[in-house]
């Protein structure tokens, strides 16, 4: 098309071009004839002097305004052609080059960024994300694996002075990074008779927005299971390794013994209904109760009975009998001590009460009975988190370089100040010359949203102790978050580099 186009256009000028030239024979004629005319008629001389140069100059006019008219009309359909025509498979098809950029490349179709599924909280003021490529996370969870822990301390934290400024801003955090996540250069002396390391999983197995992206049902436990694989990787880990279950009640320690030592999934599911637990919970786990099996790791059931919360709910915990009480918390000072420390008090205000909500209308609008249900509420709370955690570090206070992988609800975990918080008070409590410190214990989110953070909005919340007077007890809500999918971009707020 186009070439008829062009074509037609050089047939209009040559059409112009001949009817021009017409034009100036005739006019040419007629110049003679008014010349032979002034040789016999010597007055009309000086007019027919002037009239030639007028009948030439418009001549002239006339030609150019052809041309400029061709040119027009063609440019004007060769556009409309190009743009007007659709795009066809054939060798005459060309690139439409008055297309939008955005069409021209993959068809118009939205591609989205790639973005990492696991985050370090790095201890900054405010906590950052540092994103962790997909080929690095298997050895950060190897590293966990060995016993490394992670540091508490962000990595801007560098002794600088004049003469390796330029080298600590090259390589500083680069190095900062390898010991946070037990690279080369990290602290190899952890281990040992006093030492061992603990691992958190918190996970609400309600399959969250990366979870069901990932296309397998019960995300949040394929995920566990995912990096449990990587975790139990190196040889430390054999035969003194054990899986924490926190929704188990500590009388159900036998029946999962059982079932770690060969019995049938039937009889286990049957026994924990028996006990009173949730059924759909247990069914949740029920990946990473295979994976303790398949791999022989002992299963630890970490909370109290049932009837025994069910006595502090409604009489606060000078109801409960001190024989179970004593079996529940070791460490009875620390225990008591820790409710006045001003980081706990800030966790307590900031994360635990969030999620306590009165049990009836009535309640809530009565001032004094609303308090003392929160009280106790307060008081199981706190029950629920030292028992869980006086199990684990007993078992552990025996066994050199053991490691303890606990799955709990995020709430129990989170902002550092539930479970997690209390194993090396109680660890150093069992054994004085203990090496567990607050580095030896690791906190991972799994898919976490905004709501589980206590978030008002999209953002992810990261720490709490925001306020002037609560700067020095700022604490981030875990060491890591991990998804099963990529999250959406406004889930990540202050996100560093990737590493």
């Amino acid at each position: 098309s186009l070439l008829l186009v062009v074509a037609s256009c050089r047939q209009s000028v040559e059409a112009f071009s001949a009817s021009s030239n017409r034009r100036q024979v005739v006019s040419h004629q007629v110049c003679n004839s008014a010349l032979f005319a002034s040789r016999d008629d010597g007055n009309n001389s000086d007019e027919d002097d002037n009239s030639r140069p007028i009948q030439n100059n418009n001549s002239q006019i006339n030609r150019r305004e052809a041309l400029r008219s061709a040119l027009t009309g063609a440019a004007l359909a060769t556009s409309s052609t190009l743009i007007t025509q659709p795009s066809t498979a054939n060798a005459l098809s060309l690139p439409n080059p008055f297309a939008p950029a955005y069409t021209q490349s993959n068809n118009g179709r939205y591609i989205p960024g790639k973005r990492c599924t696991a985050y370090l909280v790095d201890t900054t003021i405010p906590p950052s994300l540092i994103p962790y490529r997909a080929s690095r996370e298997a050895a950060i969870l190897k590293n966990l694996g060995m016993g490394y822990g992670t540091s508490k301390a962000p990595f801007i934290e560098d002794d600088i002075t004049l003469n390796n400024m330029m080298n600590k801003a090259v390589f500083g955090s680069i190095s900062a990074v390898n010991n946070a996540v037990g690279g080369e250069g990290a602290d190899l002396a952890r281990n040992g008779e006093n030492y061992q390391s603990f691992i958190f999983l918190g996970a609400n197995f309600d399959d969250t927005f990366t979870a069901a992206a990932a296309g397998e049902e019960g995300g949040d436990a394929q995920l566990a299971v995912g990096l449990l694989e990587d975790i139990c990787k190196p040889k430390e880990r054999i035969g003194n390794t054990a899986i924490g279950l926190s929704f188990c009640p500590q009388g159900c320690q036998e029946l999962l013994d059982q079932y770690v030592n060969g019995g049938s999934e039937s009889a286990l599911l049957e026994g924990l209904k028996g006990k009173g637990v949730d059924e759909q919970l247990t069914m949740a786990h029920l990946p990473i109760l295979r994976f303790a099996q398949k791999k022989r790791f002992p299963l630890l059931a970490l909370a109290p009975e049932s009837q025994d919360l069910d006595t502090v709910r409604k009489g606060g915990l000078q109801s409960l009998d001190p024989e179970k009480r004593e079996a529940y918390v070791a460490d009875a000072q620390g225990f008591i001590a820790l409710t006045q420390d001003p980081r706990f008090k800030l966790y307590t205000e900031k994360s635990l009460f969030k999620d306590f909500r009165p049990s009836s209308a009535a309640v809530a609008s009565d001032e004094a009975a609303a308090k003392a249900e929160q009280g106790n509420y307060f008081a199981e709370k706190i029950l629920v988190h030292e028992a869980c955690a006086t199990c684990i570090s007993k078992w552990a206070a025996s066994r050199p370089d053991a490691l303890v992988v606990t799955i709990a609800p995020i709430p129990d975990v989170r902002f550092l100040g539930g479970i997690n918080g209390r194993v090396p008070r109680i660890s150093q409590f069992l054994n004085k010359d203990s090496l567990v410190d607050d580095e030896a214990v690791t906190t991972i989110l799994l898919n976490p949203n905004a709501k589980e953070t206590l978030s008002e909005s999209k953002w992810l919340r990261l720490e709490i102790g925001t306020s002037p007077r609560n700067w020095a007890y700022q604490t981030k809500v875990a060491d890591y978050l991990w998804f099963s999918s990529m999250p959406k971009v406004n889930m990540i707020p202050r996100m560093m580099n990737e590493q």
